[in-house]
């Protein structure tokens, strides 16, 4: 094929272009660039050199960045961001229950609801809300709807209903109610046993009685978990440690029987309703161990309602104030003569009625002598002279350090809160003054509390040991097995088991034939002891026509072990005495706490004539 023309003019004219730009030029492609090229090539190198060092100098600054992040604020960035992922959860661990040594329920946790209403949510009248209210919850309907018109939102209408009222409002399925559930603690005996076991405010810490001293046992331990949140603040159970949730079945256990704790408080309000008297206290105790089977005070409280209370109710007075045992102390006073030898159980005394110590004058009750009298009938008569000439064969100091052996001007040790230490002279002023040791042998001059004068009695009762009263027998899980018991200090020796058992038998003289023959219980053999003292004034002296009385008793006789005191403060009427107003008391108590225990009869009582009261 021929060639074109115009294509072999075209392809001659670009070789030629070619060769003179290449012989036209001083450099070819093997030869020296020149100086546009040189100049070109320079510029690329600084431009590469900024390009390296901007580099260079970014990557320092990430190093270094790294470094204060990872290295220097690495730890607190850390805990910031587990902060952020993490939250500490404190679970509700409720309080351990509270129950009598029978298992009986005295004080439980149990879910409660605050009740709000938001009338602008209500899909009916506040007429009609308020008729379906009112019945449930205890509230006048018209009273309702006064609530309901005077706000809009937020009306509290319970603060802590019980589940099963709430049951009942959540069952009517009504709009503008809302319920947000929480605990409180409950006491299912009301006012049966406040003195002992007290209550819990709204913080859940105990104000009175077990509930504040034992409050570290009634305390379930708990810990603060840390539980890890999602990306929209949602608990992720996953990473929850095993059983955080479980807690034990543990309860505190307590000495008290609510059957003789009914019993006591029910004897004890009626005597003191027929005398008008301003307060009493029943105590009952095992003298063996110190337990305490009953502890009433009267006038008392509902924990459940702790609120309107009086506030001085919450301190048990029992071991909270002081009084002044009166002829309760006899038989103590007799011990301590029998115990240093100064006298024998047989003795003799001579009793005019009268005796003068230094330059006071010292009578019997009613001013009554009595003769030639031997110790028992002393404690029968209760009579202040003998008791004087007993206690003037003792030596003051030797007398002043017995008081003191026996826990006189010392605190009673117990799981109560706010015990007093009672009260005794200086020992100058007692050993230097004729008349205090005269009037502390029939029980006045110094002060005490009624636990404290139980105590002394238990000795009596036990063989002379003081032994530690106490409420609390310990922590103990729902098969029944004792986890935890609390230490007690060893009992104290304090007299014979022969001079005890001396005085006991006296005491049951006192009933079967002297001031406590109302006490009597047909078959059993009771040693007790009458008391009716003048009531202290705060201010010095005596308070004009006050009076406190009581009576204390130990059973059997043959076997001492219980110890019972009833004490009633300011019983009104001239009939008001030991005999009169507290014996009956101890009588019912000691009625119901036989059969309790399964105390065997020792023998028959045949009734006597009522004693001149004392």
């Amino acid at each position: 094929m021929q060639k074109s023309p115009s294509r072999t003019k075209f392809r001659n004219f670009r070789n030629s272009e070619f060769i003179r730009r290449r012989k036209g030029s001083k450099s070819g492609f093997f030869g020296k660039p020149n100086s546009h090229s040189q100049e070109q090539i320079s510029n690329s190198k600084s431009r590469l050199f900024i390009v390296w060092g901007i580099l260079i100098a970014a990557g320092l600054g990430l190093a270094i960045n790294l470094f204060q992040l990872q290295i220097v604020r690495g730890p607190k960035l850390t805990e910031k961001a587990r902060n952020q992922q993490m939250v500490n959860l404190r679970p509700f661990m409720p309080r351990r229950p509270v129950i009598d040594r029978n298992n009986n329920l005295l004080a439980i946790d149990r879910p409660v609801y605050t009740v709000f209403a938001h009338p602008k949510l209500f899909s009916k009248s506040n007429e009609d809300m308020a008729q379906r209210l009112a019945s449930i919850l205890d509230k006048d309907a018209a009273e309702l709807v006064k609530t309901f018109e005077s706000k809009k939102s937020g009306i509290t209408l319970a603060a802590t209903l019980p589940e099963e009222t709430a049951d009942r409002l959540i069952a009517l399925r009504l709009n503008g109610l809302e319920f947000v559930q929480k605990y409180s603690r409950f006491y299912p005996q009301e006012d049966l046993a406040a003195d002992v076991v007290g209550y819990v405010n709204l913080d859940r810490r105990g104000q009175a009685g077990v509930e504040y001293s034992q409050e570290k046992l009634l305390e379930r331990s708990v810990q603060t978990v840390r539980l890890s949140r999602s990306g929209n603040g949602a608990l992720m159970p996953n990473y929850a440690p095993e059983g955080f949730l479980h807690f034990d079945d543990l309860q505190l256990q307590l000495t008290i029987d609510s059957r003789l704790q009914r019993v006591a408080r029910s004897a004890l309000k009626q005597q003191m309703e027929k005398f008008e008297a301003k307060r009493g206290a029943v105590i009952v105790m095992d003298a063996f161990d110190g337990s305490l089977l009953a502890l009433v005070s009267q006038p008392t409280y509902n924990p459940n309602q702790y609120a309107k209370a009086d506030i001085s109710l919450f301190k048990n007075w029992t071991v909270a104030d002081l009084y002044e045992p009166g002829s309760t102390f006899k038989p103590l006073n007799v011990a301590i003569a029998l115990e240093n030898g100064v006298i024998k159980a047989d003795d003799v005394f001579n009793d005019p009625g009268s005796i003068k110590v230094a330059d006071h004058i010292i009578q019997n009750a009613q001013h009554k002598s009595y003769g030639r009298i031997n110790i028992a009938q002393i404690l029968q008569n209760s009579s202040n002279i003998g008791m004087v000439e007993i206690i003037k064969r003792l030596q003051p100091n030797v007398y002043y350090n017995w008081l003191e052996r026996l826990g006189l001007g010392q605190t009673v040790t117990t799981d109560l809160p706010f015990e007093v230490g009672s009260r005794l002279k200086s020992s100058e002023e007692f050993i230097s003054s004729p008349i205090e040791p005269a009037t502390t042998s029939f029980g006045q001059g110094f002060s005490l509390t009624p636990l404290q004068l139980v105590q002394m009695h238990g000795a009596l009762a036990n063989g002379g040991k003081l032994v530690t009263p106490h409420v609390v027998r310990g922590l103990i899980d729902s098969k029944g097995q004792m986890h935890y018991t609390p230490n007690r200090s060893i009992p104290r020796q304090i007299f014979s088991p022969k001079t005890t058992q001396q005085v006991v038998e006296m005491m049951g003289t006192v009933v079967a034939e002297g001031t406590g023959k109302v006490a009597q219980i047909p078959g059993y053999r009771i040693g007790g002891k009458t008391g009716t003292a003048q009531k202290a004034s705060p201010n010095g002296g005596y308070i004009p026509g006050a009076r406190i009385t009581s009576f204390i008793a130990i059973l059997p006789v043959e076997t001492p072990r219980y110890v019972v005191l009833a004490v009633v403060d300011e019983p009104k009427g001239e009939n008001a005495y030991g005999s009169t107003v507290a014996a009956p008391i101890v009588k019912s108590v000691m009625e119901a706490l036989i059969p309790l225990e399964q105390m065997p009869p020792s023998q028959v009582v045949n009734p006597a004539p009522a004693a001149t009261p004392r």
